[in-house]
């Protein structure tokens, strides 16, 4: 089976490491892998597990990106995909206008993941345009049949992310020299008991609250350090600078790092004592949690959103209730005080997710008329 999977661009983020993570898996089962997107730092590791990376801008939220779809289109009948997997909605837009003009016969099938809480509108109802749609957690299924009566319920599927227990276990080593660069640039967090907030600098990722829990903490005595991992969007940087301030107004310079952007997590997650993920509104899935767990570090979340669907399967004293400050440094201290054992839910991996999506893929295909043609 020849897959092309498209999103934006390939940087940071869960979306991301999911594409990456599923093309991996698919070249791992003798299927050809291609992702479509305007490129990023993560297409040399793609092409380096096997995957073909074909640039083209289908990130671009503006009118230009609507005069590439006849190119688009020449590129897809070039490629010949059996299915198209779409991942975001300027991409998902561009590929259903592509394909609209070509025969049936021709057509590939087409599969769309719905990866967050869309905004209601016209512009994100596309997502539901795929032969088979795909919620990544319960918490967004209910959101589509709630929001966009018009997508059939039958054709949407719930497929939970999934983790890559061959790169997250407990089993994991950290790496020797790694961890010793890692502490030579910075030698307060040899003193062990870090708390790790990971994830892109955005001020509904919860950095701030992050910031004040660790200052509580602090003040009650317990012995921690707050390890910010990730970075800020092109043109945000103003957000670090903002977090920056606030940990030398509170006087957290010796309690508090910011390491910038990683691509080392399951060495990070692993020196860790806990994992926070604290979004300020409930999150469609939160890849961070699933990571940590497989690992073996206890996660400390507020109880909404799709990480309340994993920690409650796998950790459920991890769950907070939303914004209360006082028992998210309770279940920090916790954790602290005596790491618990954590066994991650076997629908959180990535095997799990990849067989059911090739499924989703197997059913697309059953009503695909090229498909069909094929075969007769």
């Amino acid at each position: 089976m020849k897959v092309l999977q498209v999103l934006p661009e390939l940087n940071s983020g869960g979306v991301e490491r999911g594409t990456v993570d599923f093309a991996r898996y698919l070249v791992s089962q003798g299927h050809e892998s291609l992702v479509m997107s305007a490129g990023g730092r993560m297409v040399t590791l793609l092409e380096q597990e096997g995957s073909r990376h074909i640039a083209f801008p289908v990130h671009k939220k503006s009118l230009s990106s609507l005069l590439r779809v006849r190119e688009l289109r020449r590129r897809l009948l070039e490629l010949e995909p059996d299915v198209i997997h779409v991942r975001s909605r300027i991409p998902a837009w561009m590929v259903w206008l592509a394909l609209k003009k070509i025969p049936m016969e021709k057509r590939p099938a087409l599969v769309s993941t719905f990866h967050g809480l869309y905004s209601v509108s016209a512009y994100s109802a596309i997502m539901g345009c795929g032969d088979r749609v795909i919620a990544i957690s319960q918490c967004v299924k209910d959101y589509i049949l709630e929001n966009y009566p018009k997508i059939d319920p039958g054709k949407i599927d719930l497929i939970h992310r999934g983790v890559d227990t061959d790169q997250f276990s407990p089993a994991h080593q950290v790496d020797a020299d790694w961890q010793g660069q890692l502490y030579q640039s910075f030698p307060q967090l040899r003193a062990g008991n870090i708390v790790l907030m990971p994830g892109r600098l955005s001020r509904w990722k919860g950095q701030i609250e992050f910031i004040r829990m660790i200052g509580q903490l602090v003040s009650q005595g317990v012995s921690c350090h707050g390890l910010i991992v990730g970075s800020p969007n092109p043109g945000k940087e103003e957000y670090l600078t903002e977090l920056q301030q606030m940990v030398t107004s509170a006087q957290l310079q010796d309690h508090i790092t910011f390491l910038g952007y990683s691509d080392q997590m399951a060495n990070l997650y692993a020196i860790s004592s806990a994992v926070c993920n604290l979004s300020q509104h409930a999150e469609p899935f939160g890849r961070t949690v699933i990571e940590a767990l497989a690992i073996g570090t206890p996660v400390v979340s507020y109880d909404y959103g799709g990480p309340a669907e994993s920690l409650g399967n796998s950790f459920p004293d991890g769950l907070v209730p939303v914004g209360d400050q006082q028992a998210l440094c309770d279940a920090v201290a916790r954790c602290l005080a005596s790491r618990p054992a954590i066994t991650l839910d076997p629908q959180f991996t990535l095997q799990h997710q990849a067989r059911a999506t090739l499924a989703v893929y197997d059913k697309a295909l059953q009503g695909n008329p090229r498909y069909q043609h094929q075969r007769s």
